[in-house]
């Protein structure tokens, strides 16, 4: 058992020795970064995995504090790596054909937050949950906080929880069309809604905000940046 006057640092190796011993046959990867561990669960085990960190001793993870959905298209790439920018304003990017993989199995992922109040200890889980149609068995049997954390990953990402026991929207509207936080929404919206006095009711309409340029701001080498020469005094 992992005592708590052992030092930070000891706790997690001590912490990262037990994961690797336990969860050896589940082909679970288990990263040591910047102080963190963050465990990466093949689909199939999240349960059994999720229920051994919560009921073992040397583990007590008794609390889920988060769980969010990561889309990881385009993961890496950037369209605004430039030094320079349009003089007419109508450059919006440098790249903007971003390789968005949609039916990639590791597009979209669950990154989920637990903490052990016993050990006094963070742990991190990410599942990669697909790409065409993003499923994962509900962590709702094994901690119930993760109830209104999986509806909004649900809302936001399109991500489904099998099992879960109310799977609905609850941040955008029940007519809500697409997930806002995926990488392939469009910037302006599908749809804008608007309360209608006569029918007084909120409707639906086509979008009619006209698309925006956007520029990226650019720094540009001028005599402003260049260091002034020593003892010359020239610029």
């Amino acid at each position: 058992m992992v005592k708590n006057s052992l030092t930070r640092n000891a706790r997690l190796d001590a912490l990262a020795t037990a994961i690797g011993e336990t969860f050896v046959h589940q082909e679970c990867e288990l990263l040591n970064e910047f102080g963190e561990l963050t465990l990466i669960v093949p689909a199939e085990h999240l349960l059994a995995v999720s229920r051994a960190l919560r009921d073992q001793a040397e583990f007590r993870f008794e609390q889920l504090m988060d769980l969010c959905g990561v889309d990881y298209a385009a993961y890496g790439q950037s369209e605004w790596e430039t030094e320079e920018a349009s003089f007419t304003g109508f450059g919006r990017g440098v790249d903007r054909d971003l390789d968005v993989m949609t039916d990639d199995p590791k597009r979209f992922a669950v990154a989920i937050h637990l903490l052990s109040l016993a050990h006094n200890l963070r742990l991190r889980l990410r599942v990669y949950v697909g790409g065409d149609r993003p499923m994962v068995d509900s962590l709702t049997p094994v901690w119930e906080s993760a109830n209104w954390f999986e509806r909004e990953a649900f809302d936001l990402f399109g991500i489904l929880f099998r099992g879960h026991p109310d799977l609905r929207r609850i941040l955008t509207d029940y007519g809500f069309v697409g997930h806002p936080f995926r990488k392939d929404f469009p910037l302006i919206g599908q749809v804008e809604m608007r309360y209608d006095p006569e029918l007084r009711r909120v409707i639906y309409e086509p979008v009619s905000i006209a698309q925006r340029v956007l520029v990226p701001r650019v720094i540009r080498e001028d005599s402003r940046y260049v260091e002034t020469s020593q003892g010359t005094g020239d610029a």
